[in-house]
């Protein structure tokens, strides 16, 4: 006699934020209880981000954005090849992350290096990441599901992602590790191989964006454990390949980024720990109250003996405890976003080197992806309170809708700095003075600003700051120069001069100064030093061309001007000297 099946009976439900059964007939919206009906839900998290954005549109280049605007790779049609073939083509990026270049490169050639089109871009990016992001959480059904888009949308930690070109990288990584979650999770409802493949394909296009998005397995793995109690055996085997192909290709953009930029800061095993226990705090806090945020972070004491760290390290070990022993009260869902938060982070902490580390342990633009799993715990557990206390909705909306302003607000006046390299390096030395190259920074933007009183005293400061920065004492120069103050921009390069003798921008600035003296001999002997230490400069034949026109040898006067034109054909000052030494060995031959 056949037996019925019993059916199974529920067990104890599990408090928020566990999630529904993966076929649930409730919609997203019911159970995240969002306070916007869903066709206006996405244009106003699109609204949200371009409003909060707004000084991103008119924004230049800064910093590091030299990386793609000065490499050949991006002006040449033929550097898309370089770009995938031939990593080193980027001469300043020690990582393998083609897709973003590829991207610098296309723009490149629809609108050239104009600032705009760049930026517009990484906004609409930050917003399919917000929409992408929204998405996830209501298939995830976290309480709140369009609120935490919200503040992930208008939050000021990720203005660094999205203000600054070169950080794309976030941006553009964030889109395929968001799309590869979504997809998976489709796939484990319902497994088929060509899901399958295209989580592959997603999270190997993100490892070609950054490498941070290496933690996406373990992220998933994290996700299996909240929605199941377990991770299954059946999980990690679908789970190694990923694990296998990012670990592989994340090897080889760290053995390309050693051989191209090797660092070693000598940091113990127990220090590094410290370091990272330091960092976790430092991101829950600027997640929590995003004030006097800074590009560059001073570094903090990093020392065995040092309480803070071991403070910050036994309250992350008590919260993870906490959370661990409150889950069945809780819910797994609060321990699951710590975790996501911890594990996406992880690459970053400070395990193992990484150039950045030299300027900071910290970054805001480090935590665009792992703050999603605070931000979740956070607002889910509000929505979650709200929807239990219907007498607080009202307050809760209000209340919700005066942090998306406040957050805004900040954003806005954050993405300001992105103006302008004066307005970014302004910043910088106005949150850490001692930054690594900072104060030399602003003294080169404020040359380029034509603001060279403001340019020596930012100069000066560099070299108190570091007095063998080369680089400093040949910004003040160029200022003295700019200020008619020749014979003290002579000494000032001459002292550079001691620490680098063949450094060319100190030479073609110490020539400028002799000729401007009229040494022009003397200004011969630097500017074809200057030419041998950088061939390819137009800048140093021109005034070599205009030295020798100073010394009526107009012949050769008129071969280094060609020079300089062949190599910048754009330059009106040059043609008009060289018209200048044509007329006259036209008039000497005359006579």
């Amino acid at each position: 006699m056949s037996r019925k099946k019993r059916r199974r009976l529920p067990g104890k439900p599990t408090k928020w934020p566990a999630p529904p059964p993966a076929r649930s007939p409730v919609s997203a919206a019911t159970i995240t209880g969002d306070w916007f009906a869903q066709p206006l839900a996405a244009p106003v998290l699109a609204l949200l981000v371009t409003v909060s954005y707004g000084p991103a549109f008119f924004a230049g280049f800064v910093w590091d954005d030299a990386v793609f605007t000065e490499a050949g790779a991006i002006q040449d049609w033929s550097g898309l090849f370089r770009i995938w073939l031939s990593p080193r083509a980027l001469e300043n990026e020690g990582h393998y992350w083609p897709l973003v270049y590829t991207t610098f490169w296309l723009e490149h050639k629809i609108w050239g290096f104009s600032p705009a089109g760049y930026h517009i871009v990484n906004v609409l990016l930050h917003i399919a990441n917000t929409l992408l992001l929204w998405r996830l959480a209501e298939r995830l059904a976290v309480p709140g599901a369009w609120a935490i888009a919200a503040v992930f949308a208008v939050h000021p930690l990720h203005v660094e992602s999205v203000a600054w070109v070169i950080e794309r990288k976030d941006l553009l990584s964030g889109l395929f590790y968001l799309a590869a979650f979504l997809t998976w999770i489709r796939f484990v409802e319902r497994p088929r191989p060509g899901r399958y493949l295209l989580v592959l394909a997603l999270f190997a296009l993100g490892m070609l964006c950054k490498s941070i998005v290496v933690t996406l397995p373990a992220a998933l793995a994290i996700w299996h454990w909240w929605k199941q109690g377990r991770i299954a055996g059946t999980d990690l085997l679908r789970l190694a390949p990923l694990a296998a192909a990012g670990a592989a290709i994340a090897a080889l953009d760290v053995s390309f980024y050693n051989e191209r930029e090797p660092v070693s800061l000598g940091y113990t095993a127990v220090e590094r720990v410290l370091i990272a226990a330091q960092a976790l705090w430092f991101y829950v806090g600027k997640l929590l109250w995003p004030g006097g945020l800074a590009v560059i972070y001073p570094h903090w004491e990093v020392s065995a003996g040092n309480p803070a760290g071991w403070a910050c390290l036994a309250a992350a070990v008590a919260a993870v405890a906490g959370l661990w022993l409150l889950r069945h009260r809780l819910g797994r869902g609060p321990l699951a976003g710590v975790l996501f938060f911890a594990v996406t982070l992880s690459p970053v902490l400070g395990f193992v080197d990484y150039g950045y580390m030299q300027f900071s342990f910290v970054a805001d633009r480090h935590q665009y992806l792992a703050g999603i799993g605070l931000i979740a715990v956070l607002v889910g557990a509000a929505a979650h309170g709200a929807k239990r206390l219907p007498a607080w909705r009202k307050g809760a909306a209000g209340a919700a809708a005066v942090v998306l302003v406040v957050l805004g607000a900040l954003t806005w006046r954050h993405a300001e700095i992105y103006r302008d390299e004066v307005a970014f390096f302004t910043h910088v030395v106005a949150h850490n003075p001692a930054a690594r190259g900072a104060q030399q920074n602003l003294g080169k933007a404020l040359l380029a600003a034509q603001r060279p009183e403001e340019a020596l005293a930012a100069s000066r400061a560099a070299v108190e700051h570091a007095p063998d920065d080369v680089k400093a004492h040949a910004n003040a120069g160029a200022a003295l120069i700019r200020m008619g103050r020749l014979n003290e921009a002579e000494e000032q390069l001459r002292r550079a001069l001691e620490i680098d003798p063949n450094h060319p921008i100190v030479l073609q600035n110490l020539a400028e100064s002799l000729r401007k003296l009229e040494r022009f001999e003397e200004a011969l002997q630097f500017y074809r030093a200057a030419i041998k230490a950088n061939v390819g400069n137009a800048l140093p034949h021109a005034g070599l061309g205009h030295a020798l026109v100073g010394l009526e040898r107009y012949e050769e006067a008129v071969k280094s001007l060609d020079r300089a034109l062949e190599l910048a054909p754009d330059l009106d000052s040059v043609r008009a000297m060289r018209e200048t030494a044509m007329s006259r060995l036209r008039k000497a031959g005359d006579r």
